[in-house]
């Protein structure tokens, strides 16, 4: 890996935890994403996409609340997906390295979480000083500039400097221990289906999975056609579910003045 390849990456991890307008959270730190963008760097885009998707099974139930960083996606996308590619790895592989990778990656959530609280206090002295066009520098300007120290510099060094060590690394792995390893990241993306089927498996929503997972096993359809088939049943049901509701409502109200009677 080059210096402007491993630059790259650290860019590319910084606008996807950077929280700018259209990308980040909702787009770019996607392991998906980011994993294809960051094979698109090392000239190797659909393996890039390949081991991102992978990666990103794990994050299938990926929930952020209250301002904690469970796991650093984004960080375990470009990490992940470089190493993998540098180092020849296969995607069970790849995968059991991402994960702590992006356990690691709290620790740049939490410094920024932390030293962000300073710039509310330099918004306060322009608002005291009735400096208003200069709010934004505190908002976006100032967050923006420590986000990408934190973020573009240290992610670039670890994947300049780390690639040039995983050969060797698993090297001296070699054996039961990568074997381990592939086993660990084989099983990992269950772990990221099952978080995510406790989400669907609740209320009328239950119904539709048994018959998507039939649908899905017998009638050997493209991914993309179930895709489909899916959207458009998703239509139907809100539309039909949103016509009953002011029926319903009209019952109830209804009842209620017999009732009054």
């Amino acid at each position: 890996m080059t210096i402007i390849q491993a630059a790259l990456c650290g860019v590319v991890y910084w606008l996807a935890v950077g929280n700018l307008p259209f990308v980040g959270l909702w787009s770019l730190q996607r392991p998906l994403v980011c994993g294809m963008i960051t094979g698109l760097i090392l000239g190797h885009p659909v393996q890039g996409a390949v081991i991102g998707a992978t990666i990103n099974l794990v994050y299938l139930g990926f929930m952020s609340a209250g301002g904690s960083m469970p796991a650093d996606m984004g960080l375990a996308g470009v990490l992940g997906t470089a190493y993998a590619i540098v180092g020849g790895l296969d995607t069970d592989t790849a995968l059991a390295l991402a994960v702590p990778i992006g356990i690691l990656g709290t620790i740049v959530w939490a410094g920024r979480m932390t030293f962000d609280c300073f710039f509310v206090h330099i918004a306060d002295k322009y608002i005291e000083k009735e400096q208003y066009n200069k709010i934004w520098r505190a908002n976006v300007l100032f967050p923006q500039i420590m986000c990408f120290l934190m973020t573009a510099i240290p992610c670039a060094l670890a994947a300049y400097f780390g690639s040039n060590y995983i050969q060797g690394i698993l090297n001296m792995l070699s054996g039961k221990v990568l074997t381990v390893f592939q086993i660990i990241g084989g099983l990992m993306p269950a772990l990221g289906i099952a978080i995510t089927l406790q989400y669907i498996f609740k209320g009328e929503s239950k119904v539709f999975l048994f018959a998507g997972f039939l649908l899905a096993v017998y009638s050997k359809l493209p991914l993309l056609t179930l895709g489909i088939i899916a959207l458009l049943v998703a239509v139907v049901y809100v539309q039909v579910t949103s016509a009953m509701e002011p029926a319903e409502a009209a019952v109830i109200d209804d009842e209620d003045d017999e009732e009054d009677d």
